[in-house]
């Protein structure tokens, strides 16, 4: 496919000499008759007479016509201008469709660097909604602690760790929106909402020791 030649690429000699033969074609010339000299043919096409001269050369090698020093150029065959206008449709036809897969490729190339760039975004957004989303997860609170006899006022927990005691467990009961001043026993377990990253800094701040 890399000798096919775009239709863009086709010279002006090449489009003479198959307009020449699809004239043979509809008996517009007549076997064994003479076409005009080329200095003619160049003033109707209004090209130079060397691009005719290039345009018959074609079709004196598919033996369409032939050319006689002194007489001119004539009409040879019009089974060999016909097969020379259908090869010259076969090549438009394979030209056409490798526009057409050219075409696609750089589509598909295209659609392929959006469909990456799609999935990273994706990927990205859903990373960052799973470290967004809030979780509930229970801590207790050890022997140790260095939050032990202090209220969730004094610790400071919202602040620090971004995430919210939405009830404390002691003793078999659960208490519900905890006041600010409930001071915290060894056992009680917290129940925290945040991301994870907050529930991670939840963990580290109950783990901590007095003198940390």
């Amino acid at each position: 496919m890399a000798n096919i030649k775009k239709l863009t690429d086709i010279s002006r000699y090449e489009q003479i000499a198959v307009d020449l033969a699809l004239r043979i074609m509809r008996d517009e010339y007549e076997i064994g008759e003479r076409i005009s000299g080329r200095s003619t043919l160049a003033g109707r096409y209004k090209v130079s007479p060397e691009t005719v001269r290039r345009a018959v050369a074609l079709l004196e090698d598919a033996e369409v016509v032939e050319t006689h020093p002194g007489v001119g150029i004539i009409i040879k065959s019009k089974r060999a201008a016909e097969d020379y206008f259908q090869a010259f449709q076969g090549e438009k036809a394979l030209a056409n469709l490798q526009e057409r897969l050219t075409d696609l490729m750089e589509e598909k190339q295209k659609l392929d660097h959006e469909v990456e760039q799609t999935v990273q975004q994706m990927v990205t957004y859903l990373w960052g909604m799973i470290n967004n989303l809030q979780y509930l997860e229970r801590f207790e609170i050890p022997a140790g602690s260095w939050m032990l006899g202090k209220d969730l006022a004094s610790t400071d927990l919202r602040s620090r760790t971004g995430a919210t005691v939405v009830s404390i467990e002691r003793d078999g009961e659960e208490i519900f929106s905890p006041s600010s001043e409930m001071k915290f026993r060894v056992g009680d377990r917290l129940a925290v909402v945040g991301t994870i990253a907050a529930k991670d800094k939840v963990k580290e701040l109950v783990a901590g020791k007095v003198g940390d």
